[in-house]
């Protein structure tokens, strides 16, 4: 069975690469020009790397042709600058991704999971912990973009029969981040306090966010592609909330010394409180996520200071 992977260069879907690899699919990847195989993807099984354009209909066909699963993790964009221009939101996300569902269904490809944002589709809580039926009001074009491609694979399944699962995946972290983009607190915490650096926190630290490790992410996508039931979204995250400030003591007891902090203004688009139940994908996927907060971040402190230290030495 051949699994394709838009995104898979990338710091999720590379990791879902592996993953897949490693139990025994056939995986191509698909991604930007100049995507580097990071992971060493090829030496561990069988992998195929193509890069092009999501707006080709050529690259899409040759990249679709053949394969039987899709994994889509790719985004032209980041949350906190999404609704700077929403206008290159929408057509660098959603337009090629529509693209790609009607490639998928002219090259009878059976089944799609999609990596959708569980930080951001559902915007100020309601209740907590945050189930798939609480109310979605995005704060970020960001948000607004993933919504809609889960929306669209509702239609496509309705309409065409092409499968669909959306993984609305909480705050992953781990090895391989870029943090260069400044995503991703726990990676960009960690690395600025490698490198002596400021770490900003915008609002008073008390903002709670649902941290997981990638590989447990790479994981439920497994159990997704080989689901067969009726549910079509899953939270995908630990269940378990932490604040800002508890996240810089966690990494404080890590590394053995204090960070540098500097407090900002809270933004309007970040949520006070984000902790996404995943009771669903326990029952439905026999998933769980099985790396703690603190193990992870033990894991990628430690690969920071191999390839993040040694890189900028």
């Amino acid at each position: 069975m051949v699994c394709l992977i838009f995104g898979g260069g990338g710091f999720i879907g590379s990791a879902i690469a592996e993953r897949l690899i490693l139990d025994g699919y056939k995986v191509r990847i698909f991604d930007r020009k100049g995507a580097k195989d990071v992971r060493n993807l090829s030496s561990i099984g069988d992998v195929e790397w193509m890069s092009g354009d999501l707006s080709s209909p050529r690259d899409l066909e040759t990249a679709i042709s053949g394969a039987e699963i899709i994994v889509h993790s790719l985004s032209a964009t980041l949350p906190k600058s999404s609704n700077e221009n929403p206008i290159y939101d929408v057509q660098a996300n959603l337009i090629g991704f529509l693209k790609t569902l009607d490639a998928a269904v002219a090259k009878k490809v059976r089944k799609i999971v999609f990596i959708s944002s569980g930080g951001t589709v559902y915007g100020n809580v309601k209740y907590c912990p945050i189930d798939e039926h609480h109310p979605t009001n995005p704060l970020v074009s960001y948000g607004v973009t993933k919504l809609s491609m889960e929306k669209y694979l509702t239609i496509y399944q309705r309409s065409f029969g092409l499968q669909s699962i959306s993984l609305r995946v909480s705050n992953p972290f781990g090895e391989w981040q870029r943090v260069e983009k400044g995503q991703g607190a726990v990676g960009v915490f960690l690395s600025r306090a490698l490198t002596n650096q400021t770490i900003d926190i915008w609002g008073d630290g008390t903002a709670v966010r649902d941290f997981m490790h990638v590989e447990d992410v790479a994981t439920a996508v497994v159990r997704a592609v080989k689901y067969s039931g009726d549910h079509q979204v899953f939270n995908i995250s630990s269940g378990e909330g932490t604040s800002l400030n508890l996240l810089v003591k966690i990494i404080e007891n890590t590394l053995g010394f204090g960070l540098n902090l500097s407090y900002h203004a809270p933004r309007q688009f970040d949520a006070p409180v984000s902790i996404l139940s995943n009771e669903l994908a326990k029952v439905e996927l026999n998933w769980e996520p099985k790396i703690s907060l603190v193990k992870g971040i033990q894991r990628t402190a430690q690969w920071m200071r191999t390839h993040l230290l040694t890189s900028n030495g």
